[in-house]
């Protein structure tokens, strides 16, 4: 969850207990997961400081010190706050507002919006004339998307033919509306999440089931691929884990065969490892991801009943699907 959520972040808080030893085994995989995701502005709150002594506090911000050393969060200020109390929040939310830089948008080129909701806004018992069509949430990357645009969702729509091959059908439509939070808009640029109302069938959008797509410009979206080469790097030591051993926590080299959770954008599916030579992989999807070369992609194994961090990487290559009409 916290990947998919971080394929669209600009920016993350940490946030760790105050109460608490640093780091707690969840910490360590959340910053893990945000240097896979290469989120350079960080603040790190150290909450609940009205629960512990200065003293401890003082003591869990060195402990807090030592565990970003050699991170992307080293240079992160740490914000003592206490949100129950609203201690230190104004200084945090003028923090956010004067030192967290807005990165450059690219408002010229086809605009593309990553998929993390969708959902069916017809209550039970809507009359068919008055049923509304789905609507896609998430962030643009780039473009601009606008009221009355004719736009495509892919991979859209994945079956198999009748020689068991994988067919995607991508779900064209029209944007009908667009808002921010409850603000109705003309258009939508990159920044902030984007609500996008359509035309598309709403037993599609329901329950998240377009989470992981990629919406934008009809026959301009990035290809499909099922089989996917990628360059990684294990970590050396599991995350989030509380080992009873050393050897326990070591992170085991990928095998062919081994069926692994893959986290590209917003797109979370099952890969089995096809081969493995150095650090390179050769992996196919369970489920078709619309992306292009040079994507982030995170690796999770299962251990004892959940999915662990074990390792990131970036696409290289992949084989194509053929889109169907």
């Amino acid at each position: 969850t916290m990947l998919t959520g971080a394929a669209v972040m600009d920016a993350a808080m940490l946030l760790i207990a105050g109460n608490e030893p640093c780091p707690q085994p969840q910490t360590s995989e959340h910053l893990a997961a945000v240097e896979i995701m290469k989120l350079q502005d960080l603040i790190i709150l150290q909450n609940k400081i009205d629960l512990v002594t200065e003293e401890a506090a003082r003591k869990q911000n060195s402990q807090i010190s030592e565990f970003v050393k050699g991170t992307v969060a080293e240079h992160a200020p740490v914000v003592p706050i206490s949100a129950q109390l609203k201690v230190n929040v104004d200084v945090l939310c003028e923090y956010l507002c004067n030192r967290i830089p807005v990165p450059p948008r690219d408002f010229l080129a086809t605009p593309r919006l990553i998929v993390i909701r969708s959902f069916d806004v017809n209550k039970p018992g809507k009359e068919v004339e008055e049923l509304k069509g789905g609507v896609a949430g998430g962030s643009i990357l780039q473009g601009v998307l606008r009221l009355g645009q004719e736009i495509e969702v892919r991979p859209g729509i994945v079956s198999k033919d009748s020689k068991g091959r994988v067919v995607c059908r991508p779900i064209r439509s029209r944007i009908v509306s667009l808002f921010a939070e409850t603000n109705l808009l003309q258009f939508a640029v990159p920044g902030g999440l984007i609500g996008v109302g359509t035309l598309i069938d709403p037993t599609l959008c329901r329950q998240d089931r377009l989470v992981g797509q990629v919406l934008g410009e009809t026959g301009k979206l990035p290809n499909i691929f099922t089989v996917l080469e990628i360059s990684f790097y294990l970590l050396r030591r599991l995350l989030g884990l509380k080992a009873e051993g050393a050897k326990k926590a070591k992170v085991t080299k990928l095998t062919n065969g081994e069926v692994l959770m893959v986290n590209i954008s917003s797109t979370s599916t099952g890969a089995r490892v096809l081969a493995v030579k150095k650090d390179i992989a050769k992996i196919v999807l369970i489920q078709p991801v619309c992306t292009v070369e040079g994507e982030k992609i995170a690796l999770s194994r299962r251990i004892d009943k959940h999915w662990r961090l074990i390792g990131w990487g970036q696409i290289m290559k992949g084989e194509q699907i053929e889109i169907t009409e």
